[in-house]
């Protein structure tokens, strides 16, 4: 059973990372653990059931750590979204803003089947420009986006906001 209050005492805050004024939410201790780690990657999994999903795109990095296990518990595949120059071959590419500063990310330009559907993971939404960012990759690529999945909501960002048109999962706020 899901236990925001025990996921949540497993999440770090850091002030003034990566730069001041910055309060980052630290999910290694969270990964370190598995029961907690277990229980998110098993709620992601019963609040997609029921969608249509091909696939498990994440986002890197820590994306690249929760996707792949919910892709393997869904019996689906993964598929990464990478920080530009670091995937071999075509790819497609999209610059965005982060909330410190300015970023480009970039997908394969096969990775994804026109009329796929996916679900898109990271750790944390925030603006939610990194995750628009990402959704704008797939449609791009001609598949749909069943939904847009986080473990951890910065509530006071309005990153959902950015993300209207889309079904956002999160599964604590701050």
């Amino acid at each position: 059973m899901f236990d925001a209050k025990y996921i949540t005492e497993r999440i770090r805050p850091i002030p003034d990372y990566p730069k001041k004024g910055i309060l980052f939410r630290d999910i290694t201790p969270l990964l370190k653990d598995p029961k907690g780690f277990g229980m998110c990657i098993d709620e992601l999994a019963a609040r997609l059931e029921g969608k249509r999903v091909d696939y498990v795109v994440g986002i890197e990095a820590r994306g690249f750590i929760i996707a792949p296990l919910l892709a393997y518990k869904m019996g689906k595949g993964f598929v990464p979204i990478r920080k530009k120059g670091k995937l071999p071959g075509a790819t497609i590419s999209k610059e965005y803003e982060k909330e410190y500063g300015r970023d480009a990310m970039e997908m394969h330009r096969d990775a994804l089947e026109r009329g796929s559907s996916v679900v898109i993971i990271d750790d944390l939404l925030a603006t939610g420009d990194t995750a628009r960012a990402a959704a704008e990759l797939v449609s791009e690529l001609g598949a749909k986006v069943s939904a847009i999945a986080f473990i951890i909501e910065l509530s006071e960002l309005r990153g959902r906001e950015r993300l209207k048109g889309y079904d956002v999962i999160s599964l604590v706020k701050y």
